[in-house]
């Protein structure tokens, strides 16, 4: 009869765990256009008609470049700020299995024993001086039967920000996939240039050779001298600055990558990279719902909720409840003999009458959903802004390159021209130098603005919310 009556009471406590206080959660409207921004910055913006939205793509498919690949591969395994988010998310799913238990009792099964000898003076004639009592139980103590839905809305926060942070851990994967790509290109970019400052000292040393034997000869002037030595230096000089830059852009890519990455993986320039796939925007600026950080922003909201649901049922009462069955006697070896057994059921409940701490927390818990609300919305505020600046690159860039392209052929020419009246006497050698430098900084102008133009393809990547190929999902095991 006491098994059944401990069963029964387990079995209402468990049915009546069910009411929740937490307010009702409906997505905010999203505080920025529906459709994105029109203008001279963005008539060339448009994707092509076969380009694809980014979280159709894996990242694979966005940088297609072998070499590239294989370094993101290596950064994804090695990367210590991606395994330190990783390890944030396992953190977070114990915390909810933690949280989650609450609802469940805790059973203990306990054993003890005691044997006292007490005063004469003290102990009843005819009674023994020593006295035994073993005993065994099993129970529960103290469980909170949650009738308002106090540890159900702690359950629901806690699986809220376990969620937030699987969508962090996704987010800096992302960012770790585009901020490999970009140091990759930069890299090419500089070892480009270096290999443009070298062919250009060499050009510059034959120069200054030629002039310094007209020179001796008397043909040409100490200031024609001293002016292609000028060049000489300065070309020199970039050497130096591009070997340091290109030793710092590798430094940051065995960074990223968590281990030196292989010289053989290593881009020569600009020229020899695949560049990134172009990608579509969709249609409408709601894509930007499936960004990580945006989603990881709604969850942190949705656990604000959560919270105001533990807040409110913290002006209900609380009932706990402690029960157990088992055994007792006075002799070790009566302990499962007949009449031997017992239990006890004491339930408990607690009303709070006043405590100024429980609306203290049910005003922080609404402040803290305002906090939660304000992030989200800045969120895709921010979302929308990058999103714009990078279609604004990709509407103009084209037309930089263009113009840049042009301007490098021109030059080209003045220099050929300017070489060739110089050879034939016509004009002295100050052209040919002037000519020199307009093309050395025409040819850097265009690799920065073909470099700009990838590295804009990289960052519309992550602004999109980057793609979805070995991108961990969330573990279906967990459920609400």
């Amino acid at each position: 009869m006491s098994k059944n009556l401990f069963i029964g009471v387990i079995g209402t406590a468990l049915f009546l765990n069910g009411c929740v206080m937490a307010p009702k959660y409906n997505r905010p409207e999203a505080p920025i256009p529906t459709d994105w921004p029109e203008g001279s910055a963005y008539k060339n913006s448009q994707s092509p008609p076969e380009a694809q939205i980014v979280t159709e793509l894996g990242w694979r498919e966005v940088f297609p470049d072998q070499k590239l690949q294989k370094i993101i591969e290596t950064a994804l395994i090695n990367n210590r700020d991606l395994r330190l988010a990783a390890l944030n998310v396992e953190r977070a799913r114990a915390i909810y299995g933690i949280q989650r238990a609450e609802l469940l009792p805790t059973v203990n099964a306990t054993g003890g024993g005691s044997k006292q000898r007490g005063s004469s003076d003290l102990t009843t004639p005819g009674n023994p001086r020593t006295t035994e009592q073993y005993d065994v139980n099993l129970g529960i103590v103290s469980w909170e039967i949650d009738l308002f839905g106090r540890i159900r809305s702690l359950k629901k926060q806690a699986l809220q920000e376990y969620l937030a942070t699987e969508e962090a851990r996704r987010g800096a994967q992302i960012a770790l996939v585009a901020e490999v790509a970009r140091a990759y290109l930069v890299l090419a970019t500089d070892r480009g240039n270096l290999k443009l400052a070298q062919s250009t000292l060499e050009t510059q040393q034959g120069a200054h050779a030629l002039i310094l034997q007209q020179y001796e000869k008397g043909v040409a002037t100490e200031l024609d001298l001293q002016r292609v030595q000028t060049q000489v230096d300065a070309a020199k000089g970039d050497i130096a600055r591009y070997t340091q830059l290109v030793a710092q852009d590798l430094n940051a890519l065995n960074l990223l990558a968590g281990s030196p990455v292989p010289a053989e993986l290593l881009p020569p320039d600009l020229a020899s990279v695949t560049p990134p796939t172009d990608i579509s925007t969709g249609l409408t600026s709601d894509v930007l719902l499936r960004r990580p950080d945006i989603m990881a922003a709604e969850h942190q909201l949705k656990a604000a909720y959560a919270f105001i649901g533990a807040a409110r049922a913290a002006f209900f009462p609380r009932i706990s409840l402690t029960t157990a069955i088992g055994t007792a006697s006075g002799e070790l070896s009566g302990l499962f003999g007949s009449g031997s057994d017992t239990w006890s059921f004491a339930p408990r409940i607690s009303l709070p009458i006043f405590d100024a701490r429980t609306w203290a927390a049910y005003r922080v818990s609404d402040a803290t959903r305002e906090i939660a609300l304000a992030q989200y919305e800045k969120s895709i505020q921010t979302a929308f802004m990058e999103v714009a600046d990078s279609l604004a690159v990709r509407g103009t860039v084209d037309q930089q390159v263009a113009a840049q392209q042009s301007i490098v052929n021109s030059t080209q020419t003045i220099y050929d021209l300017s070489d060739k009246r110089y050879a034939q006497g016509i004009d002295g050698y100050l052209g040919v130098l002037d000519a020199q430098r307009s093309l050395y900084a025409a040819q850097q102008g265009l690799t920065s603005l073909q470099l700009a133009g990838l590295a804009n393809r990289v960052r519309l990547y992550a602004v999109l919310g980057g793609g979805g190929e070995e991108v961990k999902t969330t573990d279906h095991s967990v459920k609400d």
